[in-house]
């Protein structure tokens, strides 16, 4: 089985690249710019070809979340035509497509985790457009699994566990927005719950359709902070006290969800396959991290 992955720079796509050299029986394949670039889409489906995949993963995005509010063309260029443009390839040559997508299509006014058929209601450009990525993702090919995910970390790229370890380095206080719930997430783990997903996909055993995959347990972002950096003072790195603020204290752009917790029980239900509790995943990475250095796990 071979799965070819988009976005070859992101989270997701180095965690499947290194999830794939130990798994049995399947091989990941990353692919990115110049050969493939959403905002560019007559590049996309001849850079698919030519990788041969068995399964296309969707992971390429613009992420970038407050500038989105004054990019909203590149946005959606890349979100959402661009994603239906790697479904639609995916399509053509007669292969499935799992798709990432994001808690931000949700308002965050639910009282509890959200469930697949909970209304969508995006407050930020960013999240509206990962919004018509899921309808054009679905629309381009019915072979496919959208997965919502959030709050994701890795020991790769740009994350909130990299940037409280270095912040922490350089003062003694950090303050954290505490009134905004989610579930932190390991691409680590998002790549395994992939990884097993598609073997069901690529055997013809898995239902197409909208599935939230996100780390099990639910957190604000200070607490997030403190067990990051709990963590990190036990293995001897570094520490800081952390403050609770609210999001009126810390004014962006973009409007987060309040509350963006989602289930996992369909996914695990279908696929036999549950994330690990957000502490024990979060502390995995904050072990590697630390164990590979100082300079590691402070680039952010």
């Amino acid at each position: 089985m071979r799965l070819v992955v988009t976005g070859r720079d992101g989270q997701v796509a180095a965690s499947l690249m290194e999830a794939g050299q130990a798994a049995a029986g399947a091989e990941v394949v990353a692919i990115g710019r110049p050969q493939l670039d959403l905002a560019r889409p007559e590049t996309v489906i001849e850079a698919i070809a030519a990788a041969k995949p068995d399964i296309v993963v969707s992971a390429a995005a613009y992420t970038a979340v407050d500038q989105a509010e004054d990019e909203p063309d590149l946005a959606f260029a890349v979100n959402a035509v661009g994603a239906g443009k790697v479904a639609q390839a995916a399509a053509r040559l007669g292969v499935p497509v799992i798709h990432l997508s994001t808690d931000y299509v949700f308002d965050g006014t639910a009282a509890g985790a959200y469930v697949e058929t909970d209304a969508t209601a995006p407050r930020s450009v960013y999240g509206a457009s990962k919004l018509a990525g899921e309808q054009a993702v679905a629309s381009a090919n019915p072979r496919h699994l959208i997965l919502r995910t959030a709050w994701v970390y890795s020991p790769f790229g740009k994350n909130f566990v990299k940037t409280m370890l270095k912040l922490a380095a350089d003062r003694d206080e950090i303050a954290v927005v505490a009134d905004q719930w989610g579930n932190p997430t390991s691409a680590l783990d998002i790549a395994d719950a992939i990884l097993h997903a598609a073997a069901q996909l690529h055997e013809g055993a898995a239902t197409s359709g909208i599935y939230h995959l996100a780390g099990t347990g639910e957190a604000n972002w200070s607490g997030f902070a403190r067990h990051i950096l709990d963590t990190s003072r036990v293995s001897g790195g570094p520490w800081a006290r952390v403050r609770d603020i609210a999001t009126m204290d810390y004014p962006t752009k973009a409007r987060r969800p309040a509350n963006s917790l989602l289930s996992n029980a369909k996914f695990a239900s279908a696929f036999g396959w549950n994330a690990p509790d957000w502490r024990q995943s979060t502390e995995a990475v904050v072990h590697r991290l630390l164990l590979g250095g100082t300079k590691q796990a402070l680039t952010a």
